[in-house]
């Protein structure tokens, strides 16, 4: 099957149907469930921009197997080129949502893919898991498989552990046994976004996080399943989807991809979806050897850019419509944005620029930068929020819904809420979706998720320091003290 349209992608979610629970209950069809509505057709229009006759070009390539168009982001890039052409296509599914979903499906298609372009890797451990991590790539690519992941263990306690990057706890997910058929895993984890709306779930080490030494068969491993195997259960958080008109909630009710924390009941993971198992090392070190870190934050930062774009937008539009862009705090406010935009947009630059061939013969980007772009958004993206409430001010407070428009205040709604520039139901409408951006419960979970969606910003602090080549640095300064 070449690319998916949306319709078809929504079908299988139906016929597929994983184990969801929200308040309390099972949720028969998440298709069709209000909590899950709005997100799972934005999915399904991210699959429908690969059939836009003004797009195809730009979202899609040919097979290598099959000769059909497949989505841009399963390419194993050779060069620069290749490269921009993904990260084209990924800032063009992230425009869709205005960079507010962060786990679109090119994050997992990409992290797959770098695996699979370092297969041999896999083959260090068992030569069997180098053919299976390749077959599973193949088989997500044409098939266009949307894909969640689970990375991190449930903590009784925060001081379990012999140091901070340690993930293991009594709950933690672990084999509980070997069979002919493959492992069986038992646990819990978190935090698994897009999961009720995911063909396929992957498992495997977090990037700021370690497995521990000790009881490898326990705790090392890394596989891929459908979402819907027996045993598998999605306990989802409330949905900030209120079900609520676009006009209302214009982000909340588009935006919502769900997060849930994953039950693991006994669940057989066949040995033909195992890319790893039973060696710490290996499974520590996945993500640099692989350049699955670097690939995975170019889609991220690429993603960032766009929510960057998105908020300076939408302060300039505030500005604006309130005529209080020649106040001096106010430049002061959008300049900070503005910042954050263009350090952004230079750390991606940077590390495309800087980018190579690695030992797998894939040209990936320079890690480097990204890491300190990821850094930074966990700083920059609670301040921009707070810049909207700063601009914002009491119009976040006093803002009528759309039913009010056509309510028995409709005429003075109308006569006292428009500005110099605006009339009051665009001035509503702006200020309805600055508040979903950044008061609203959507809004909030955009900023608590990007606190913590890649590790928490001392994590992040950590694996830089530990990343970071320094001794070019030192070598300037010893030379320079050893001058007579």
């Amino acid at each position: 099957m070449p690319a998916r349209t949306g319709a078809q992608y929504i079908a299988g979610i139906r016929d597929r149907a994983a184990e969801v629970y929200i308040g309390g209950e099972r949720v028969k069809d998440v298709t069709t469930h209000p909590a899950f509505a709005g997100g799972l057709r934005t999915v399904a229009g991210l699959l429908d921009m690969q059939h836009a006759p003004a797009l195809h070009d730009e979202m899609t390539y040919t097979s290598p197997s099959t000769g059909d168009p497949v989505g841009l982001s399963f390419i194993m890039p050779r060069n620069a080129e290749d490269l921009a052409r993904r990260r084209n296509m990924m800032r063009n599914w992230a425009k869709l949502s205005c960079g507010m979903m962060g786990r679109t499906p090119d994050f997992l298609n990409v992290a797959v893919t770098s695996m699979a372009a370092a297969s041999d890797y896999s083959g260090l451990n068992r030569p069997e898991f180098k053919q299976n991590i390749l077959d599973y790539y193949e088989y997500i690519r044409e098939n266009d498989i949307v894909m969640t992941h689970t990375l991190v263990n449930l903590q009784r306690s925060r001081a379990v552990g012999a140091t901070p990057f340690d993930d293991r706890t009594e709950v933690a997910l672990s084999v509980a046994k070997e069979t002919d058929a493959g492992l069986v895993v038992r646990g819990a984890r978190v935090l698994a976004t897009l999961g009720p709306l995911s063909d396929e779930i992957a498992v495997y080490p977090a990037r700021t996080r370690r497995v521990p030494a000790g009881d490898e068969g326990r705790y090392a491993f890394g596989f891929a399943i459908p979402c819907n195997t027996e045993g598998l259960k999605f306990q989802c958080r409330d949905s900030v989807d209120l079900g609520r008109s676009h006009f209302d909630h214009p982000a909340g009710s588009r935006f919502e991809e769900m997060d849930a924390i994953v039950f693991f009941d006994d669940v057989l993971v066949p040995w033909e979806r195992v890319f790893l198992y039973n060696d710490v090392a290996l499974c520590n070190q996945w993500g640099e050897r692989t350049n699955r870190n670097a690939h995975t934050a170019h889609q991220v930062v690429t993603k960032n850019v766009v929510k960057c774009e998105f908020m300076l937008g939408l302060a300039t539009l505030m500005v604006d419509t309130l005529g209080s862009g020649d106040l001096p705090a106010t430049q002061h406010l959008i300049a900070e944005i503005i910042e954050n935009l263009e350090i952004t947009k230079a750390l991606l630059a940077a590390s495309e620029a800087q980018a190579s061939v690695d030992e797998w013969g894939i040209f990936c980007p320079d890690y480097r930068p990204l890491l300190v772009a990821r850094k930074k958004m966990i700083d920059m993206y609670p301040r921009m929020t707070e810049i909207l409430h700063l601009l914002g001010s009491s119009s976040l407070m006093a803002l009528p819904a759309e039913a009010d428009l056509n309510g028995p205040l409709a005429e003075d709604i109308r006569e006292y809420m428009d500005t110099d520039t605006a009339t009051a139901e665009e001035r509503i409408r702006l200020f309805r979706l600055a508040w979903d951006v950044s008061c609203s419960a959507f809004g909030s979970r955009q900023t608590l998720y990007e606190r913590y969606f890649g590790g928490d910003g001392a994590r992040n602090a950590a694996l830089l320091y530990q990343i970071y080549d320094r001794g070019a640095q030192r070598d300037m300064v010893e030379e320079f003290l050893s001058l007579e």
